[in-house]
């Protein structure tokens, strides 16, 4: 294992979108097997240390693979497309219009079936966008415009976040 080695590389995967999620939870169980500093017990703290910092490793790069989002934007980053989500803002018209749209049917409803009608909206959405995103880098490497999907899928994300909640208050 090398530290320079990206997330893809240490968790020897194609560079791709597309992943198995088996794969990659064989792949970390296998990988936190070889780094867990029970195993270097006997070599001393510093190969203890180094074993905890690379059982660190491990699991950030799991956890940046095994996200949708966050492997589209670790993707991008690396082909030069950074996300720049926090001062890059600015999306297309119609999508801040279904977005003002969505909230406003969120505002108005008042049952779980309203809710419900929404949501499934929402995750129809959603799996639109992480189909457009498979395609946008894994066919035709357009990482800039993966960049837009990535962070169109964040608002989306959000939402349905804010859908679940009022789920829950209409459910209690």
């Amino acid at each position: 294992m090398n530290l320079n080695d990206t997330d893809f590389q240490l968790f020897a995967v194609p560079a791709t979108f597309a992943q198995d999620r088996a794969v990659l939870d064989a792949r970390w169980k296998e990988l936190q097997r070889e780094a867990h500093p029970d195993r270097f017990a006997a070599q001393g703290a510093a190969a203890q240390r180094v074993a905890m910092q690379w059982s660190v490793r491990i699991n950030e790069a799991y956890q940046r693979l095994k996200d949708p989002i966050r492997r589209a934007s670790y993707i991008c980053e690396l082909n030069g497309a950074p996300l720049n989500a926090e001062n890059n803002t600015a999306m297309p018209g119609a999508f801040l219009m279904q977005q003002m749209e969505w909230r406003e049917a969120l505002d108005d409803a008042r049952d779980i079936a309203a809710v419900e009608v929404l949501q499934e909206d929402v995750e129809t959405t959603r799996a639109r966008a992480l189909s457009s995103l498979d395609w946008l880098i894994d066919e035709k490497g357009d990482y800039p415009g993966a960049v837009q999907q990535v962070r169109a899928l964040m608002f989306i994300e959000r939402f349905g976040e804010d859908v679940e909640k009022k789920l829950d208050q209409l459910g209690q």
